[in-house]
């Protein structure tokens, strides 16, 4: 037989242990951490921010829903909300479909 037998090395294999797992997931745990603080937590905020003038919603705010609709609020129910889209058109729309409630008071910017 010319051919040696080749055998794995085992000693370099037994020493490496914890410190090169951790080492090798630091990375990984990093990015997200990063993720969590300047991706998940804002969107968190505004989210909770949105809910709040949901809820805060009262006759008179002007709002936008999901559909592009805009229009000023004349009547507040539970899970309703009665929007006046154009003069004396009037539509119930669901409170959860509010995208966005806009301060009657600010002033626009460029007008």
């Amino acid at each position: 037989m010319f051919i040696s037998s080749a055998y794995a090395q085992t000693a370099g294999a037994a020493e490496t242990g914890g410190a090169a797992g951790f080492l090798s997931l630091a990375p990984l745990l990093l990015v997200f951490v990063v993720f969590y603080f300047l991706m998940i937590r804002p969107q968190q905020r505004r989210m909770k921010a949105l809910q709040a003038s949901i809820e805060a919603v009262k006759k008179g705010d002007q709002v936008v829903t999901a559909g592009g609709i805009v229009g000023r609020v004349t009547k507040v129910e539970d899970a309703y909300v009665e929007v006046e889209i154009a003069a004396n058109t009037r539509v119930r729309v669901v409170k959860a479909t509010l995208t966005e409630v806009v301060n009657p008071t600010a002033k626009p910017a460029n007008d």
